[in-house]
């Protein structure tokens, strides 16, 4: 395995855990990508959701990446998701020689990082995205999107403390990043899941996603398990969220990539 890192303009970091290219397997030599936004409410990025999450991935045969995305003086605005574009982007501009299959990159993302995850896959053409990154075209654009107990309104079931370091009080950004109101038919397929007693971001969250993406009629599954905590990452001891059942959201997940990519 091959470890990967480079620091994107603005200062993101991004770390890519890259399987070897193996003459014995030859139909692997390319492989899908996924990156992963950990979350922790703009604040931080969770560790729990970050490497856990990537040798999943890893182990099931993608080229993988992390991105630890600014949180620092918020209001944050425009900048995770600029930072989040500019990942994409680089990933699919060094496709070559990362190993990448370029119409094969998903991202996926846990809370805070699920809401910067529907916002590449919902915002990656809007204009100060596109102007920062140098107009790359459709280059930001993910194939898939997994929105893992999402942030996604900015309305009376918002995760508040999300949407203050992101937009503070300015209420043109708060309604620009709140994503049930801007799903639209070109968005990637999107799958979601989330637990109905999470108590820090309500369930709602992710049916508000869900009926925004039927509406559009852009691909989406999405998964509500009967109970479990927020922050469930993959739901095993060594994330110390154990969780049998809402563990089954990885396997589902990785077959449901199966059929969009």
């Amino acid at each position: 395995m091959e470890l990967y890192k480079t620091i994107l303009p603005g200062g993101a970091e991004l770390t890519g855990y890259l399987r070897d290219n193996c003459p014995e397997m030859p139909t692997v030599a390319v492989r899908p990508a996924m990156l992963i936004f950990p979350g922790g409410g703009y604040e931080y990025c969770s560790k729990r959701e970050s490497d856990p999450v990537a040798m999943q991935f890893l182990a099931a045969g993608y080229q993988v990446f992390t991105l630890i995305y600014t949180t620092k003086r918020p209001p944050l605005g425009w900048q995770p998701l600029t930072e989040a574009a500019w990942a994409v982007a680089h990933i699919r501009q060094n496709a070559a020689a990362l190993r990448v299959d370029p119409e094969k990159i998903a991202v996926c993302g846990f809370s805070a990082g699920g809401h910067l995850a529907g916002s590449v896959a919902a915002l990656w053409d809007a204009e100060p995205v596109q102007a920062a990154l140098g107009r790359p075209g459709r280059a930001a654009r993910p194939d898939a999107a997994v929105l893992c107990y999402p942030v996604i309104t900015s309305g009376p079931l918002a995760h508040r403390g999300s949407f203050d370091q992101l937009c503070g009080q300015d209420a043109a950004m708060l309604a620009q990043f709140s994503l049930e109101c801007h799903a639209r038919p070109d968005m990637p397929p999107c799958f979601l899941w989330h637990n109905v007693t999470d108590e820090s971001v309500p369930v709602q969250n992710s049916l508000l996603m869900a009926d925004a993406l039927q509406k559009a009629q852009v691909p989406y599954e999405l998964h509500i398990f009967n109970k479990g905590v927020h922050g469930e990452s993959i739901c095993t001891p060594e994330v110390n969220t154990p969780n049998a059942h809402s563990a089954h959201w990885l396997p589902l997940c990785l077959e449901w990539l199966e059929d969009v990519l």
